[in-house]
């Protein structure tokens, strides 16, 4: 009596943690492809400076002296792309060991990359595919940041490249998939 009583208890159990990993991986599918997809769509913002007027507080219109002060204002367009910013892109331009060629080719793919590989993720198109690259793409990043010595962001990337081998260990729970064996 006690073997079939803990073979249902066995089997009841596994289908629960089967579910249970199902949507850690679900979690963890949508929290990367959100990263992911925000990251790239950032590398196509720029932030302009527009003069603006003082708004009076008491009556909700401009101030009538005149005065202006200027307010930063975020749009996205293809012409703002910069996979890698300036600041760190001077960094590289004097490191040795990095290719001119390389910077070029990451800086022109990082974005399109982070954002096909989001895409895929949330919607179920190739999800190991999708998490392999992106699992790339930060070793890539991490390779980087250690060559500019930028050690806060070599942590952040570990944690992501944990993230993404957590994923891909979780990827046979996958319950919602347009390609599932991919």
């Amino acid at each position: 009596m006690n073997e079939s009583t803990d073979k249902k208890t066995n089997g009841s159990c596994e289908s629960t943690c089967n579910c249970d990993f199902t949507l850690a991986f679900w979690v963890l599918r949508l929290w990367l492809a959100t990263r992911a997809i925000l990251t790239g769509l950032e590398k196509f913002g720029k932030y302009d400076s527009v003069a603006m007027p003082v708004i009076d507080p008491t009556t909700g219109q401009p101030d009538a002296s005149g005065v202006m002060h200027n307010v930063n204002i975020k749009h996205y367009a293809f012409a703002n792309y910069s996979g890698v910013p300036s600041a760190l892109k001077d960094k590289f331009c004097h490191e040795p060991v990095l290719p001119q060629f390389a910077l070029n080719a990451f800086d022109h793919l990082l974005g399109p990359a982070l954002l096909l590989t989001g895409i895929m993720l949330l919607v179920g198109l190739g999800t190991r595919i999708s998490l392999f690259v992106q699992g790339l793409i930060y070793v890539a990043l991490t390779v980087g940041l250690i060559l500019i010595h930028q050690d806060d962001g070599i942590s952040w990337l570990g944690i992501h490249i944990a993230l993404v081998a957590f994923a891909l260990t979780l990827a046979k729970h996958n319950k919602l998939a347009l390609l599932k064996k991919w």
